[in-house]
């Protein structure tokens, strides 16, 4: 796997640099939160206490930040490319912030920004326009690079053989709380560092995409829906499969079998240059065909990289093109209410040749015990 370097960081605050000179911004204001990590592979401590990364389009990126914070900061592989600045508890916190602003400034800012921040921001300068990242350069992220790209990769197989781990567990029997435990328990010795879901629904509660894993006992003859995934080196994953505890019925395997079309139809749309809407439509063309539109009720994928879900979106309206190094999931479902779910996911990475899937387990009706 490709190794994450000083220089890589480097990279990356140039093109956010260009990319705000691009959105006719004056700079970037970049907030604790996945684009910090990603701009300065840095993760302070979330408290109230003012941290801000300052992007400007022409000159050195300036961190803001608490000086209790500074040797953690300087210890990372970004801090070579960005000048600190620090301030003590009773200083007022914004005012070297404010220091590298101007009047009548255009300022991106971090959607994760404090309130508390850009208010003050706002008080001090009331002549700055402030744009959220995801109205102004909502892609900022969304186009990796090679190395993270392995990442993902390296998260999706420890995600794959996750769900390899969990077909023989025994599901008939237990609560869901109790497989969902298990894809935790599997994630993690698989070397993820954190987790950030693990869905489990089974029988009619695999009707509703975001069920939470409760103490409904799996039943023989249930169709089980899981998705699951967190965060590996710092990339994420998130894939779902649908098993059945026993023999399916004919319709059972009929919509499973919808399902996977739509997803494969789905994967084969991916080009660049395709707008993405267009994923989204084709996975839901064949569902409407098969008779079961209306219980296809969420978009069809969401990107991903330092956070499980991030731009861009698989969705109705979203016009902008597929661009060669997006990675995105790609999860098509029927979900009929009081009686069953079924959702297949993919993540993908879009190639000059087409789409990759960075998850690689079968997407056959595996059969449980």
């Amino acid at each position: 796997m490709q190794e994450i370097t000083a220089q890589h960081f480097a990279e990356r605050l140039a093109r956010g640099a260009a990319q705000a000179r691009a959105a006719d911004l004056d700079a970037l204001l970049v907030a604790p939160g996945p684009d910090l990590a990603y701009f300065a592979d840095y993760l302070p401590p979330v408290t109230e206490r003012l941290t801000m990364l300052v992007i400007p389009t022409e000159g050195e990126p300036t961190m803001i930040l608490p000086v209790l914070e500074h040797d953690s900061a300087a210890a990372t592989r970004a801090a070579g490319a960005i000048r600190l600045i620090t301030w003590a508890d009773g200083e007022d916190e914004h005012a070297p912030l404010v220091d590298q602003l101007w009047s009548g400034g255009r300022y991106g800012i971090s959607d994760s920004a404090w309130a508390l921040h850009l208010l003050a921001l706002q008080h001090e300068l009331p002549d700055v326009r402030f744009r959220a990242f995801s109205d102004v350069l909502p892609l900022l992220r969304a186009v990796k690079g090679a190395d993270e790209i392995d990442r993902l990769a390296a998260a999706g197989a420890a995600a794959d053989a996750t769900f390899e781990d969990i077909l023989s567990v025994p599901f008939a029997g237990r609560a869901e709380r109790e497989v969902a435990a298990d894809l935790g328990r599997l994630l993690r010795e698989h070397g993820h560092s954190q987790v950030d879901f693990t869905i489990v629904g089974s029988g009619p509660n695999g009707a509703n995409p975001h069920h939470e894993a409760g103490d409904r006992i799996i039943r023989q003859g249930d169709m089980v829906v899981l998705d699951f995934g967190g965060l590996m080196d710092g990339y994420g994953s998130d894939t779902t499969r649908t098993v059945h505890v026993g023999e399916p019925t004919d319709e059972e395997h009929e919509v499973f079998e919808v399902v996977k079309r739509a997803q494969q139809a789905a994967f084969d749309a991916v080009a660049v240059g395709v707008p993405l809407q267009e994923i989204d439509r084709t996975a839901r063309a064949v569902i409407a065909e098969a008779g079961y539109g209306p219980y296809f009720v969420h978009r069809v994928g969401h990107g991903i990289g330092t956070t499980t879900h991030e731009p861009p979106y698989l969705v109705e309206g979203e016009e902008q093109p597929v661009v060669a190094g997006m990675c995105f999931s790609i999860e098509p479902g029927i979900y009929l209410p009081g009686r069953f779910g079924v959702r297949i996911e993919d993540i993908v990475v879009a190639t000059a040749d087409g789409a990759e899937r960075l998850n690689n387990t079968s997407r056959e009706l595996h059969l449980v015990r």
